[in-house]
């Protein structure tokens, strides 16, 4: 149904010279989605307001909502040509009056989780870049064919505004940090199985994915749910942190179009929050996240962690394990090296794993599975509140290259979903006993006992000598081919 408008859009976007990737196309979509979703959200708390004989107090002003500014109609329904602006008229109110003074309500909110203040931080965060008024106009057009108000159009339009998010990480290096492969998200949530009542919590939210995918999991689990259950999704479950201005905003987005009308995503860099400040009352039941990993953090962020490193990934790690509640449960997305790395910071981590919670499940995660990304992963499942007594290892083999045109899909993670409830041995799954590892390295690599692929994980000093051997080789031929001559 709305599949045409969103390549339409596209198209246009193409025209703008400050618009040259999918991330553009993806931010500027947003913005402009989000006020005529506000304007249906306003437009539907009105109507129940007058059933019920009372007057809704609008959020904006009059001159500032989309039936104002954007699509004013005529008594057809139709657009009001002449009301409509257009061309420099429409860019200029954009731009000087409109993006002010939406940002202009995170001073006047109340609080953090208030509509208000998201709708003033998204309008701080992020600018118009659209030039043309002409290609606003007709970008506004049809955005304006978009509706809101039924769960089938709800439905269509997150599927598609994912699709978006796919495509921003699949358009190079910077779009992947943004985007989870939805399989491998459905089946971490399938394996840490969060409940109504519970609070989740992500604190690298990027897309949104984790929060988005575990309230359709939740919903699909308790069809019959009640009212009060409804309002405890809507306002006390799903909880999150993003550092980045692009992804703050994706991801409130993201979460309205999949139906949860007031994210509680803080823009904010979770690192920057010392581990000994916080206290029960900030504590999770459930964590779910693919932290970035590969960044660098600065030394007095660093100085807020107990294990200091500047491996964003190391430092998000310890968050989330400080951050649940005893009996809390983690599902953590981190690069393989991790688990056999013998620096300081990864031995004194896997320690700290070990000993505070029940690291339960490995999921060795093939190349490929992340679009962009040169790095393998695995998947970390753990308990906090009890030391390791066994890790149950599961090697992810697709039989066949992950690629851009060859993704991950949920079949292929459908026996690790099966096997990981009774942890069954397989050819591609074993247990290992954690009092059999060395008590000095904590060495978790992967190694399958029954023939699988075995992850290699050799030393910089090896890797340097084969440098040096393979350049030695190199002149010899080189001198060679020089007699030659």
């Amino acid at each position: 149904m709305f599949e045409q408008a969103f390549r339409n859009i596209d198209d246009v976007l193409r025209k703008e010279a400050g618009c040259t990737t999918e991330l553009d196309y993806t931010e500027q979509t947003s913005w402009l989605l989000f006020l005529k979703y506000l304007d249906a959200l306003e437009q539907d708390r009105a109507l129940e307001a007058g059933m019920e004989g009372k007057r809704y107090a609008f959020i904006l002003d009059e001159p500032y909502r989309w039936e104002s500014w954007a699509a004013p109609k005529g008594k057809d329904g139709r657009l009001d040509h002449n009301k409509a602006q257009t061309g420099d008229d429409l860019r200029d109110f954009v731009n000087d009056k409109l993006f002010p003074y939406l940002h202009g309500f995170k001073q006047k909110a109340t609080g953090p989780n208030t509509l208000e203040y998201k709708i003033g931080e998204i309008f701080g965060e992020i600018k118009n870049k659209i030039s043309s008024g002409y290609n606003l106009r007709e970008i506004i057009d049809h955005i304006d064919e978009l509706r809101f108000r039924s769960q089938t159009e709800k439905h269509e339009l997150s599927h598609l505004y994912e699709a978006k998010i796919r495509n921003m990480g699949n358009a190079g290096r910077n779009g992947g940090e943004y985007y989870t492969p939805r399989p491998l998200i459905r089946a971490i949530v399938q394996v840490v199985k969060p409940r109504i009542g519970e609070r989740i919590y992500d604190g690298a939210v990027g897309s949104a994915g984790f929060l988005c995918e575990s309230f359709d999991y939740l919903r699909r689990v308790n069809p019959q749910r009640g009212t009060e259950q409804e309002r405890t999704l809507q306002t006390r479950t799903f909880y999150g942190k993003e550092k980045k201005s692009l992804a703050y905003v994706i991801a409130i987005m993201n979460m309205i179009l999949h139906g949860i009308e007031a994210p509680n995503i803080v823009h904010t860099n979770t690192l920057t929050e010392n581990l000994a400040d916080i206290q029960e009352k900030d504590r999770f039941d459930v964590t779910l996240a693919n932290p970035p990993f590969g960044g660098k953090e600065r030394k007095e962020v660093q100085q807020n962690f107990h294990i200091r490193t500047g491996e964003t990934a190391f430092l998000f790690l310890q968050h989330f394990i400080k951050i649940l509640k005893a009996g809390g449960r983690g599902g953590v997305v981190i690069k393989n090296t991790f688990l056999s790395n013998t620096d300081n910071a990864s031995v004194s981590l896997r320690k700290l794993l070990i000993e505070n919670c029940n690291l339960h499940t490995v999921l060795d995660c093939p190349g490929g599975t992340f679009q962009g990304a040169g790095v393998k992963t695995v998947v970390l499942f753990f308990e906090k509140g009890t030391r390791t007594r066994h890790v149950w290892y599961y090697q992810l083999d697709p039989g066949r290259n992950l690629g851009k045109t060859n993704p991950l899909n949920d079949a292929d993670l459908a026996e690790f979903v099966e096997l990981q409830k009774s942890f069954a041995d397989s050819p591609r799954s074993w247990s290992v006993d954690v009092a059999g590892i060395d008590p000095k390295t904590f060495d978790l690599s992967v190694k399958n006992p029954n023939g699988g692929e075995e992850a290699a994980h050799r030393s910089p000093v090896d890797i340097m000598d084969e440098i040096a051997a393979l350049d030695a080789e190199s002149a010899e031929v080189l001198q060679t081919i020089r007699g030659l001559l």
